[in-house]
């Protein structure tokens, strides 16, 4: 037991990513469902590859969904909707009718008796009017009745009993109303508009739709539709080797794996889907360690970096398996593509292609017609890195969007082609469903930002935010310390170019360069760039003390990175830019002035720490040829060649690129552009000759 924790102890880095991996495996084992799968793959329109398919029980022939639809439509044509009788309305409207006559009757009368026997003659006719009406039915109009022909019958719910009734037997409020008026002029009554604008002011609809009621009269009649058309024999051939796989043939495969994966789902031994499941995750996830160790292995080195790639596969692996549960055909909707555009921005094409696929093969376990899941996204994962390869604007994010929808558009026409030689089964809801996922896309530049800030990463379009000059802090230089921010854009003009020529980030290391020397801002006139009055304050200073203020500009660029909270990536410029090397005008004038006295050697050193990329140490040797090239009195090929020459000569004896991935042959190319810049700086025309 000791031995086992003093090797965690030495080893915690190992244990700590062997944890999360295995965490992540239990994670997706969890999510992912229990069930058995067809052993076979067929496409329709393909050739079956497999031997002789023998049916291994007795199944039914599933209809198509198509073939269901057609039967439910020829079922419900025949269906009655139900409508309720409120007996309460007419109840309640009667009463108002009364009530609102006396008040009518006696606002225009009086209450005179002589006027009872006429008054109460038109009482009675209004009262007999409506229970006719009330009686026979005034309909609410509703959809499923609507441009029906009178004869056309629906029940009518009264109580407990449903009745047949034909739409002719009862009225609509515009029927009630020209019945009231008919009627009145049959009567002889002397008051006949005053009892008709009281009876139409009355009238209520008391037989409503009942949908409740409706709808499982309708489930009735569509659950008594067969699902299946005919059937397949125990021991009768399903398919021949070599066949082709027709609609019919495939009607039949279709049928056989429904019934296949029901019987596995009654009887099979979810341990051993379950050992099945573990297998296929843990192989397919060790693929991808041994990736990361052969090919990015500064990536896997980094805890953060591989905690961000495992969540964007878990997060859309885990997405997909509950889309499966609750409802498979709203996969298409999932943008699967998110994947390598996030992971492109962040890192590289090669591992944004490699996440992606080991994400699409997880996801293949789960879905349904896994071949053509797996092509249709291979397809549109490449189109998004190819389209966010160089990712400058936020614009692309819409363009990169576009594309995807055509990728998925074009690639579900092909399949349709292949499977059923024409577009007759083409479903319009799939282009809904290819324009929605492509629309989600879109939500990868929030996505983006918030990994950044989780993750501590920085992308090209934050970047290019932080390299725009009107930025606060290089405004800030501009102002305060003219001559080093001169310094600085001669330096990223310089190293953008050496970078590029040697293969690497142009755009990260020009933002470095951008910001290296922002500590100069706290004493700019000490730093001789910045000097324009010919008073140099060093004069006044000891050796030490010089050396203390030039070597603290870059703690002191640390701390303003800091404070408005530049990335890390940007940080290790400011860092990095002198590596460990010494302030060696002023140790070396005080070893010579003051030769009694030893010079400290910490006293006049950088801080550190060394270059650890090809970027940081591009921007040291671009820094240093850039200051030294000011000092020269004439600037010549040979002296600029000279220059260039001893200062990363020097640079390499003082072993200041140990730590980067730099070869001799990128070495002597960043010499070749270094040259080749401060030439096109220094360069003096020809006088022309005076006419």
């Amino acid at each position: 037991m000791k031995k086992f924790l003093n090797w965690l102890r030495n080893h915690y880095d190992v244990a700590g990513k062997g944890l999360l991996f295995a965490g992540v495996i239990v994670l997706l084992i969890a999510i992912f469902p229990r069930e058995g799968r067809f052993r076979y793959e067929y496409q329709r329109g393909k050739v079956w590859q497999h031997d002789d398919l023998i049916a291994p029980m007795d199944f039914g022939i599933l209809k198509t969904q198509e073939e269901l639809n057609q039967e439910k439509t020829m079922a419900l044509k025949d269906s009655r909707p139900y409508f309720s009788r409120l007996n309460d309305v007419a109840q309640q409207q009667t009463h108002h009718f009364e009530t609102a006559f006396n008040n009518a009757w006696d606002a225009r009368f009086g209450v005179s008796s002589v006027e009872d026997a006429i008054r109460l003659k038109h009482l009675n006719a209004g009262l007999a009017i409506l229970d006719t009406l009330f009686s026979r039915g005034i309909i609410g109009m509703a959809n499923v009745i609507e441009n029906k022909p009178r004869n056309f019958e629906v029940f009518v719910v009264d109580g407990n009993t449903a009745s047949r009734v034909p739409l002719s037997r009862m009225y609509t409020i515009a029927e009630a109303g020209k019945f009231i008026s008919d009627k009145l002029n049959t009567l002889a009554l002397k008051q006949p508009a005053l009892l008709q604008d009281l009876l139409m002011n009355t009238l209520r609809q008391n037989i409503v739709f009942d949908a409740r009621n409706t709808q499982r009269a309708e489930e009735a009649l569509v659950s008594d539709i067969p699902v299946m058309r005919g059937m397949v024999q125990a021991g009768e051939k399903v398919i021949s080797r070599g066949e082709l796989v027709n609609s019919e043939n495939f009607r039949i495969l279709e049928s056989l794996r429904a019934a296949y994966e029901s019987r596995l789902g009654e009887s099979f031994q979810y341990n051993y889907v379950l050992v099945g499941q573990s297998v296929l995750i843990a192989i397919t996830m060790m693929a991808f360690i041994l990736f990361m160790i052969s090919f990015r292995r500064d990536i896997f080195a980094e805890n953060k970096k591989l905690l961000l790639l495992l969540l964007v596969i878990f997060t859309m692996v885990s997405s997909a398996a509950y889309t499966v549960k609750v409802n498979p055909e709203l996969l298409p909707l999932l943008p699967f593509v998110l994947v390598p555009i996030v992971i492109r921005v962040f890192f590289d094409t090669r591992l944004a292609f490699f996440v992606h696929v080991v994400t699409l093969i997880l996801t293949g376990f789960m879905v349904p017609n896994g071949f053509e899941f797996l092509f249709q996204q291979l397809i549109a994962g490449i189109i998004a890195i190819i389209s966010v390869a160089e990712l400058r604007k936020r614009s692309q994010f819409f363009l990169t969007a576009l594309s995807i929808f055509i990728t998925y558009a074009v690639v579900y026409l092909g399949m349709l082609l292949i499977q059923d030689g024409s577009l007759v089964n083409i479903q319009p809801n799939r282009f809904l469903l290819f324009g929605g996922s492509a629309i989600f896309t879109l939500f990868s530049y929030p996505l983006i930002f918030v990994f950044e800030k989780l993750f501590g990463q920085v992308t090209d379009v934050t970047l290019m935010e932080l390299s725009d000059t009107n930025s606060p802090l290089l405004r800030k230089l501009s102002l305060h310390a003219p001559g080093t921010f001169q310094h600085s854009n001669q330096v990223a003009n310089i190293a953008e170019a050496a970078i590029y020529e040697i293969g690497g980030n142009t755009l990260l290391v020009r933002t470095g360069a951008l910001y290296h020397d922002i500590g100069k801002m706290d004493m700019p006139m000490y730093f001789i760039e910045n000097q324009t009055t010919g008073i140099n304050p060093h004069d006044e200073l000891s050796y030490e003390e010089s050396a203390r203020i030039i070597i603290g500009h870059v703690t002191k660029g640390i701390e303003m990175a800091k404070k408005h909270k530049l990335p890390e990536v940007v940080i290790d410029f400011i860092r990095t830019h002198h590596g460990t090397r010494t302030a060696e005008y002023f140790y070396n004038r005080q070893r010579i002035e003051f030769p009694e006295k030893e010079a400290e050697d910490k006293d006049f050193r950088y801080p550190g720490p060394l270059p650890y990329s090809k970027e940081t140490s591009v921007l040291m040797m671009a820094d240093s040829v850039e200051a030294a090239s000011r000092s020269l009195e004439h600037h010549t090929i040979e002296s600029i060649d000279n220059l260039v020459e001893n200062v990363i000569d020097r640079q390499i004896e003082k072993q200041q690129f140990v730590n980067a991935e730099l070869t001799l042959k990128d070495i002597t190319k960043i010499k070749k552009i270094l040259k080749k810049k401060l030439m096109s700086i220094y360069h003096v025309r020809i006088a022309y000759p005076e006419a």
